[in-house]
């Protein structure tokens, strides 16, 4: 009564490029990949070899902005922390890699 007929359709022919298909759906996902390494990934990877760097050659006296947005002037140097002093007498002890920037000399008074 409220039900219509329903009638089967014909198979469609079988396709001869099915490999040839299923490599061009997967070309946009692996475009996607490609573009995602080249703007995200490798700048990433960059800055963080820039930054290993500059904390390696820090040095006595070097003057330092680190985490927080403290300046301060490197007291000592340790193999993974440093004391960098932020005011006369007063020294903080951090960890190599908080150290945000490396400043000009001079600039901290």
């Amino acid at each position: 009564m409220f039900i219509s007929e329903a009638f089967a359709q014909t198979a469609p022919a079988a396709a001869t490029g099915g490999a040839e298909s299923s490599l061009l759906s997967l070309l946009p996902l692996v475009l996607m990949f490609v573009v995602l390494y080249f703007i995200m990934i490798r700048p990433q990877m960059k800055r963080q070899k820039e930054h290993k760097a500059m904390v390696e050659a820090i040095g006595k006296g070097d003057e330092v902005v680190i985490g927080g947005g403290v300046l301060g002037r490197v007291a000592k140097v340790g193999e993974s922390y440093l004391h960098v002093e932020v005011a006369n007498g007063v020294e903080l002890q951090v960890q190599r890699a908080s150290v945000v920037q490396v400043l000009p000399k001079g600039t901290f008074k």
